[in-house]
């Protein structure tokens, strides 16, 4: 069995307040997008679960990745055939994309077919939210207002098909801890899904990623493909999430001139 586990773009994100968890409590739109891995599982050839991985090289121990983790999440409550796992990276690591999440939510339900447990929708959510924040979001994989840690959400009446998006990865990594150093959580000015609803040639400097001023003065290198992409004619632009991932939103594809030949670069229709 094979599926194409997608990423997500972040519609502007605010960070409204700190937790006593010491989390944060944020808004956001999360918008699936087609570029996408490839993750398979089929019956153990040997007798015994394995894990291969391809593509984009994901540090960290294989036992340890979102994949697994979801496997062995199931493990706990159901008994599982032996499956030899692949999983093929095409979505950048590091980026605000949530591929990581999405590989996990897509096992979930890749092993709900597979091994005929019989999860509803609901359940497989609560589960990935075990997996982390975002991960929920994958399950059912519609543009939703999230709020809360990530993992609050709301459907929402909202498309961008027609237009195309460029996705722009710089090989430059931006950690959690580092993206939420400088920030002083406040609460916005304008609603979100307010924002959305209207024209897409008026979101800018009204749909806001908070850590986007502090993250382009440590890497000055991603606001300026920001603003690259506006100067090749983008309606919006924007930084995905905490990551170093920066997208414009385009009526169509546009020849670039090698603006971006130090980054990774997609160019999808949405």
């Amino acid at each position: 069995m094979i599926c194409f586990p997608n990423a997500k773009i972040n519609l502007g994100l605010n960070i409204i307040s700190k937790r006593p968890d010491n989390y944060h409590n944020i808004e956001t739109v999360f918008y699936p997008i087609n570029l996408c891995d490839a993750l398979e599982i089929v019956p153990a050839k040997d007798g015994k679960t394995t894990f291969t991985q391809t593509g984009i090289p994901i540090a960290g121990e294989p036992e340890k990745n979102l994949v697994m983790k979801a496997l062995n999440l199931l493990k706990t409550q159901f008994e599982i055939p032996e499956i030899d796992i692949y999983l093929r990276k095409n979505i950048p690591f590091g980026a605000g994309l949530g591929g990581g999440s999405s590989n996990a939510a897509f096992m979930l339900k890749l092993v709900n077919d597979f091994a005929n447990l019989q999860l509803t929708t609901k359940q497989l959510e609560e589960y990935a939210s075990q997996i982390g924040a975002d991960c929920a979001f994958f399950i059912q994989n519609q543009p939703v207002f999230a709020e809360g840690i990530g993992n609050i959400f709301t459907p929402t009446e909202f498309s961008l098909k027609g237009y195309y998006l460029c996705l722009i990865k710089p090989d430059i990594h931006v950690s959690t801890q580092e993206a939420y150093a400088g920030i002083k959580p406040q609460q916005p000015t304008e609603s979100i899904t307010k924002i959305i609803q209207s024209p897409i040639n008026t979101w800018k400097n009204r749909l806001i990623n908070d850590f986007e001023a502090g993250i382009f003065t440590q890497h000055p290198r991603i606001g300026e493909i920001k603003q690259q992409l506006y100067e090749l004619g983008a309606f919006y632009a924007s930084m995905s999430g905490s990551g170093s991932s920066v997208f414009g939103i385009f009526e169509e594809e546009k020849t670039n001139k090698n603006l971006f030949s130090d980054c990774l670069e997609y160019w999808i229709q949405l």
